[in-house]
């Protein structure tokens, strides 16, 4: 087996892998969704502040070095601000949440798509299945960016809609690796 078949192999591992993630984080936003995301909100406000005290000290230790080009006071203060709004915004974090996941969804959909159409390009057989996995794909992911209505129970549907479609698209890639060569 070459390096770039063993490097194929890997990244489609990779990409099982990261479906597999995907596939627990839409289980639990289906079985606690509100739940979830004010624990992410939560989570993300502390890391800013926490992010935002170490900064402010740092400037306050390092006061009189570098005055010029230290802006860790600002950028300190600018981080707790944020974890704050982060904290009491956990529905507006959520519709961020849902719009990160939604472009990523696009974007592993799109990157299938080109995929496919090497695999055609190739005369592998298997570029039909990896096409319409590919396009069913990227619909989910626009439903889910461009949807505000969407309750985080239906992103968390989709997103194991999507993780299944993609482990079952990784597997279609690893088994025909070799026809690629």
């Amino acid at each position: 087996m070459g390096y770039l078949e063993k490097f194929l192999k890997k990244t489609g591992w990779i990409s099982i892998l990261t479906s597999i993630i995907f596939m627990i984080l839409g289980g639990i936003l289906i079985w606690k969704p509100n739940e979830t995301m004010k624990f992410i909100s939560y989570i993300l406000g502390v890391i800013f502040i926490l992010i935002g005290i170490v900064k402010t000290i740092n400037y306050i230790l390092a006061k009189g070095k570098y005055e010029m080009y230290n802006y860790d006071l600002v950028f300190g203060l600018m981080a707790i601000v944020l974890g704050i709004i982060t904290i009491f915004c956990s529905d507006t974090i959520g519709a961020i949440f849902r719009i990160i996941i939604g472009i990523w969804i696009v974007y592993s959909a799109l990157v299938r798509l080109s995929l496919s159409l090497k695999l055609k390009s190739l005369d592998v057989s298997a570029w039909i299945y990896s096409l319409i996995l590919a396009l069913i794909m990227l619909v989910c992911g626009i439903y889910v960016a461009l949807n505000a209505g969407s309750v985080v129970m239906t992103v968390g549907i989709v997103i194991v809609i999507y993780s299944i479609i993609d482990i079952a698209e990784g597997i279609i890639f690893m088994r025909n690796v070799k026809d690629i060569f």
